[in-house]
């Protein structure tokens, strides 16, 4: 099978450091080629030069044969090579339509735009890739998911030969995930190539037909999908630093800290819960089940439509986000980007945002005392930056989540809600993610974690709370706590009652 892309000897320095040396990389033909490393092993550095957003200090890149020098954005995707980021680059004030053919408008004979025109070929698109959306929605209006379906057949229709996917699925369910996967099945069979980047080794091996592996900004393995076990390429990704153990420790829980009582809400109804200071929980179910609107209620978010709840032993009687601050909840929100990260602002402006909110009858902010602050808190939770004043979008995704934690541990939070933590982070972030939350739990605090992922609740819950069409459809202990028992409660399948008679 023929290379549609061949980068050769590729190095890249950032101020002096090396991010990528002498790194070779190549993609067939008709292939879904995975592209795995750590956040920092150079892959978006590596994917950033091919897609003419940086240049390379040295090696070549080569295209259906020709050489591609002097690469610009502009020039790779008129070759046929189109990104599809993670955080989407489309514009949700124009409809679906409008994003199409943005650069590209129909006009008429008399040179007005030919909305008709435009709109019947962007239909017809869709209707080739399976596809439903109305291509006159607003994007804003759109799932994400659906989003994401936009974004790819907006580069198809740009001509791409070659689509760079960049954790594609971060934010889909399972079906959602099987239709995608489906549309690149069939892309692929029709002669286009796929580079795919995700943490989710099931993904990968499900879809992808060759990978490679950087790490530290070198290649370290190319090979057949075929031919590894995601065991294998996770020891490659993360080299020495690979261990397999469990991270979960037995504790003594303390008293109930967060009581509810037929507690209800925007998506969720009659909830029966108590939770105990110093224990970890596991919220999962299909996406859409519930679990999301309960935590942004708890948080006071959203609106409280029935029901009673009592955190250390008090009823909360109005509930907002500063009602909720002051009785010591905290909640790292999902999608870090649009809900947490402030990106204009410094380290130590986005750590201490939420402690001077609580503190507004102090409204002089004492630099050195929250420098200070920022240093413990660094060290405490790992986080790997150089100074205070840093912009937080100079860190990887993983350290990125650990200022967002730092920021709600500065406000003494007793109970931390969090909404897929590990979203778009390598496995090497989620370990210390997973051991940091345990060691917040043997210091006192109470976590409610929402994942999709059943291995992470193994690594750190006490206890696993699964969710049905906003409902609890069962509570299971941590010996309970099996992918085949979860999945059955959360298909309604069984009652967990059932899952137990006929697994335990």
């Amino acid at each position: 099978m023929a290379d549609v892309l061949r980068m050769t000897n590729i190095s890249k320095a950032f101020f002096g450091v090396t991010v990528l040396d002498h790194v070779n990389f190549d993609v067939r033909r008709g292939e879904v080629h995975a592209l795995l490393g750590e956040n920092g092993a150079g892959k978006s550095t590596l994917m950033n030069i091919l897609a003419g957003v940086y240049a390379r200090d040295g090696g070549t890149v080569e295209f259906n044969g020709k050489r591609l020098d002097h690469a610009t954005v502009q020039s790779t995707e008129s070759a046929g090579i189109a990104f599809v980021h993670q955080e989407l680059n489309l514009f949700n004030d124009l409809k679906v339509y409008e994003n199409i053919f943005l650069r590209k408008e129909l006009l008429n004979p008399l040179g007005f735009l030919d909305k008709k025109a435009m709109v019947r070929k962007t239909h017809e698109l869709f209707e080739s890739l399976g596809v439903d959306i109305d291509p006159t929605a607003p994007v804003s209006e759109l799932e994400t998911s659906k989003k994401q379906l936009l974004e790819i057949a907006k580069a198809l229709f740009a001509s791409a030969e070659l689509l760079i996917l960049d954790e594609p699925t971060t934010a889909l369910n399972n079906t959602e995930i099987e239709h995608l996967f489906a549309i690149v099945r069939r892309l692929k069979a029709g002669g286009k190539s796929f580079i795919f980047i995700s943490h989710k080794m099931n993904e990968v091996f499900t879809i992808a037909d060759r990978y490679t592996v950087l790490r530290n900004g070198a290649l370290i393995k190319t090979g057949d999908i075929a031919d590894t076990t995601p065991h294998d390429v996770t020891r490659l990704m993360v080299g020495s630093k690979y261990s397999s153990e469990a991270y979960y420790e037995p504790r003594t829980l303390g008293e109930p800290i967060l009581e509810l009582r037929d507690f209800s809400g925007v998506g969720f109804q009659h909830i029966d819960l108590t939770i105990r200071r110093g224990e970890v929980i596991g919220f999962t179910g299909l996406k859409g089940a519930g679990i999301s609107e309960l935590m942004q209620t708890l948080f006071g978010v959203r609106p409280v439509l029935g029901g009673e709840i009592r955190i250390a032993g008090r009823v909360v009687s109005r509930h907002g986000v500063h009602q909720a601050m002051r009785a010591k909840v905290a909640m790292i929100a999902a999608n870090r980007k649009e809900n947490s990260v402030l990106p204009d602002m410094s380290l130590l402006e986005n750590m201490y945002v939420s402690e001077h909110t609580l503190s507004l009858r102090r409204p002089v902010i004492r630099a050195k005392a929250e420098i200070g602050k920022y240093r413990a808190l660094r060290a405490t939770l790992g986080i790997k930056a150089n100074d205070h004043t840093d912009a937080i979008t100079s860190l990887s995704g993983g350290n990125q989540q650990k200022v967002i934690l730092a920021r709600w541990l500065n406000t003494q939070a007793d109970i931390l809600l969090m909404d897929n933590p590990t979203q778009g982070i390598d496995v090497g972030a989620k370990a210390e993610i997973y051991k940091l939350i345990l060691e917040l739990a043997r210091a006192g605090k109470t976590i409610l974690v929402n994942t999709l992922e059943i291995p992470e609740i193994q690594k750190m819950a006490d206890r696993c709370i699964v969710f049905f069409h906003g409902g609890i459809q069962a509570v299971l202990d941590r010996s309970e706590i099996t992918e085949e028992n979860v999945m059955l409660c959360a298909t309604n399948v069984v009652t967990a009652k059932e899952a137990l008679q006929r697994h335990g």
